[in-house]
């Protein structure tokens, strides 16, 4: 099942969020900033280990003081125009967390809008993509959640949830 919520990503108690990383996996703003600064500075001591991630890939870390156990991140891509493999890039970043997750046990799982803050790609077309995805794994997990910043992003995503059933 696919539930789309207005929230504060770490806030929630799932098996794991995903963040909006940047490649170094060092923390940033938006997100992936609010996302190292609840966990505590473990996080960023473990993501040191990580060696980076490239953008479309995905890696996994604990949660530590947050109330998901794990948190998958991904790096997705900025936004160029959309004649640089953006939507692969960002559908790859969606199917890697998804398989990071299968891979680890988890069985509910939050996701931001991948790209579409400060990395500038356009709202409903990053919607529709996630959401693509996430219909493709929904029979895989208990869980799945689109967990957005404001209430007009929620809005976009309820109706293009509507409308693709």
């Amino acid at each position: 099942m696919i539930e789309i919520i207005k929230a504060d990503i770490t806030t929630l108690a799932v098996d794991a969020i995903v963040n909006a990383a940047n490649r170094s996996l060092l923390g940033g703003g938006g997100v992936d900033g609010a996302i190292h600064r609840a966990a505590g500075p473990l996080l960023l001591q473990f993501c040191k280990t990580l060696d980076g991630c490239r953008t479309g890939e995905a890696k996994i870390s604990p949660g530590f003081k947050l109330p998901a156990r794990r948190v998958i991140h991904t790096v997705g891509p900025v936004w160029r125009g959309g004649d640089h493999y953006e939507a692969k890039l960002l559908r790859a970043s969606y199917i890697n967390s998804f398989e990071l997750a299968l891979e680890n046990g988890v069985r509910s799982i939050a996701f931001p809008s991948i790209s579409a803050g400060v990395y500038g790609y356009p709202k409903q077309a990053a919607a529709r993509i996630a959401l693509s995805v996430m219909r493709d794994y929904e029979d895989r997990f208990e869980r799945i959640i689109a967990c957005c910043f404001s209430a007009e992003a929620a809005d976009l995503y309820r109706q293009l949830l509507d409308a693709g059933r």
